[in-house]
């Protein structure tokens, strides 16, 4: 009963992780702010659906469809397609009509709906296609500042995500204090690995990123579950390490690429 769920890795640097799981007795979940594009299939009643989920900004209740199987693609940070309009993606996702058991539509042409094993070889195809580009640049996490000028990062990361860097890295820090935290490691710690100021911030963080609190996320809840989180070494390089956290900052630092205390700033959609 629950959301049985498992992943694997990818080396295919446009995939950050292809999953699978079924649902039995739930209705509803709890979706893990995410700055990433994912492609999800599942199968209800013989019927199979394809939607394109966008990024998420906040923690939020989603529905679950009963006895269903799904499979999903999460791609890589910095991967987008670009003929879909991604400021409604954003905070949403976008479901393709016409499915069948055995293939959809996607930028007028028709693909064979992936297997688990075979992501990789049907992520290949839809790049030939021009369907999926990737940023080099924001796939970094945005390079060393002296490389290009900030307004160049921010617009890229715009461009890609529909998020600012800033909020980028505040859902990936969260989303790593979650793995943590489920791992056994004390609020403490994490707040000292990841960067945060104190206890405080990183309870608001949290709140607003995974909806749970260190507690409850040290002992899940199988009527709620979590949508996929899951330990990332790159997103953990790419966080805000604790000395730049705890260095004083200028007022007129405050809310732009570095970390901010309440995190409430960097979280924006794409505009046309």
């Amino acid at each position: 009963m629950g959301l049985e769920m498992e992943s694997r890795r990818s080396d295919s640097p446009y995939i950050e992780r292809v999953w699978r799981s079924r649902s039995s007795g739930v209705s509803q979940m709890l979706s893990v702010a995410s700055a990433r594009l994912e492609l999800v299939f599942w199968e209800q009643q013989g019927r199979m659906n394809v939607a394109v989920q966008g990024p998420e900004t906040r923690a939020s209740r989603a529905p679950v469809p009963e006895e269903a199987t799904f499979i999903g693609i999460s791609f890589a940070l910095g991967v987008s397609m670009p003929h879909l309009p991604l400021a409604e993606l954003v905070d949403g996702n976008l479901v393709i009509p016409g499915a069948t058991r055995r293939s959809f539509h996607l930028k007028g042409s028709s693909w064979q709906v992936p297997g688990f094993d075979d992501a990789e070889s049907f992520v290949e195809r839809l790049v030939r296609a021009e369907v999926l580009v990737r940023d080099p640049l924001v796939a970094s996490g945005g390079g060393p500042v002296s490389m290009v000028s900030e307004r160049t990062v921010q617009r890229r990361f715009l461009a890609a995500t529909g998020l600012t860097r800033n909020a980028v890295r505040q859902i990936d820090r969260a989303r790593a204090a979650a793995v943590l935290i489920q791992e056994g490691v004390p609020a403490v710690e994490v707040v000292h690995r990841l960067g945060y100021f104190d206890q405080p911030h990183l309870a608001r963080s949290l709140a607003r990123f995974v909806g749970r609190t260190a507690t409850r996320l040290a002992a899940p809840d199988a009527s709620e579950p979590l949508s996929l989180i899951y330990r990332s070494e790159g997103v953990l390089r790419r966080v805000v390490p604790v000395e730049a956290a705890m260095r004083p900052r200028r007022p007129d630092q405050q809310g732009r690429d570095g970390d901010d205390r309440d995190g409430d700033h960097g979280a924006v959609h794409a505009v046309a």
